[in-house]
């Protein structure tokens, strides 16, 4: 079958009032940067949906890479045709003899935009079937479980040929709901998390802490992979890796074992928030899933909370653990989260962690050390690079922020 368009739905970007036009143009920007290897295409887009013409470009691996573009609740496969009666009969049935084979059943539904076209949308379903009958062999009605389902969609300028739908990703279009800080491990939880954020429109930011030599170079690739399933979904992913060394090191060194914990974690959420303010970013995301462990308690989210007033963003905070995996097989991030590398957080965790901890007695602990001027340098001497599928550099890029 030779398609030589795409026809683009809306899911919730529909519910949208005043605003809808934004979200749209976001959708299309980001279309239009996935696809952006298909040097053929154009595109048009109005209230209801955004269409693609191919120009002979191929329609499969574009379809491949649509499936992963938040804002789109659904898209098909159509031919083009004139908004007359005698085009769309023969445009019709060119298009079923092209797919149905021997002893198939067939179904037609036609959905009439343009009013003022001369048949009704049933009277419509009766010609076109009629006609498909009497030119074809072998192929019967059956309006319920037809093998194949031939839809007309009747506007205006134009008539479209489909014959199904593909699910899409839902959500919004990234970007549509601003810009985020995700502190990305090497877990399940942090890339399942990123993926829920950007399907509720959020640009995110990743945020990496490195420990070397107590993590190796593996664990680091561990996580620019991470981000490069991320990337799939939102186009590319900015990540920022954060030297964390020294800090741990003085964390060791003057807090008390079981709490180490709670203060590692509350330096990180410091750092993520000066780059969240560097980068004019509004929140940052967390993989934090409720008494996972122990720094997930609600009193250790309270006591690690308490160093920022900025929002926290939690997509899996009453998740289980098993769901979040599920997940993270259904987005293609579990294989490269089970990898045996541990990031800076595993290495140094207490035998004993304090489950419960007081935010006076961290607070106490922390303030015998001047951690600021070491939090503003791991800031400074971060590494920043964008990941694509590609993977490129950051520099390679540097023109599009």
């Amino acid at each position: 079958m030779k398609y030589d368009h795409i026809l683009v739905r809306f899911g919730e970007i529909s519910t949208k009032g005043k605003n809808r036009k934004k979200f749209i143009e976001k959708l299309r920007q980001h279309i239009r940067f996935v696809l952006k290897d298909f040097e053929a295409l154009k595109y048009a887009s109005d209230r209801d949906r955004i269409t693609i013409m191919l120009n002979g470009e191929d329609p499969e691996p574009i379809s491949e890479q649509l499936k992963s573009v938040f804002g789109i609740q659904s898209f098909s496969l159509a031919v083009k045709c004139e908004t007359n009666l005698d085009a769309i009969k023969d445009a019709a049935l060119t298009a079923i003899q092209e797919v149905y084979e021997q002893g198939n059943t067939f179904k037609v539904s036609t959905k009439r935009s343009y009013k003022q076209f001369e048949l009704d949308s049933n009277e419509m379903n009766r010609e076109i079937g009629g006609h498909v009958l009497r030119n074809t062999e072998n192929l019967t009605v059956n309006v319920k479980q037809p093998d194949v389902h031939l839809r007309i969609e009747i506007r205006e300028n134009a008539t479209y040929i489909t014959f199904k739908d593909v699910k899409g990703a839902g959500g919004l279009p990234v970007g549509s709901s601003g810009r985020a800080m995700l502190m990305l491990s090497g877990g399940f939880d942090s890339p399942v998390a990123g993926y829920q954020a950007m399907k509720r429109g959020i640009q995110i930011e990743a945020v990496h802490f490195f420990s070397p030599p107590y993590t190796s170079e593996r664990a680091k690739q561990k996580v620019i992979d991470l981000a490069e399933c991320l990337a799939a979904y939102g186009g590319e992913v900015k990540l920022h890796i954060v030297p964390f060394t020294k800090i741990q090191e003085l964390i060791q060194k003057q807090v008390p074992e079981n709490y180490t914990m709670t203060s590692t974690r509350r330096m990180m959420l410091k750092i993520a928030d000066k780059i969240r303010e560097k980068r004019d970013a509004l929140a940052i995301v967390t993989g934090e899933s409720l008494g996972q462990v122990a720094s997930q308690t609600l009193e250790s989210m309270y006591a690690i909370n308490h160093v920022t007033n900025t929002p926290i963003i939690r997509p899996l905070i009453a998740v289980d653990k098993n769901d979040i995996i599920d997940e993270a097989r259904r987005i293609g991030t579990y294989d490269t989260s089970i990898q045996p590398f541990e990031d800076c957080c595993t290495i140094f965790t207490p035998p004993s962690p304090k489950t419960k901890p007081k935010l006076e007695k961290v607070e106490r602990y922390e303030s015998f050390a001047d951690f600021e001027p070491m939090l503003d340098e791991a800031v400074e001497l971060m590494e920043t690079i964008i990941v694509t599928n590609e993977k490129k550099a950051a520099d390679e890029f540097a023109d599009l922020f």
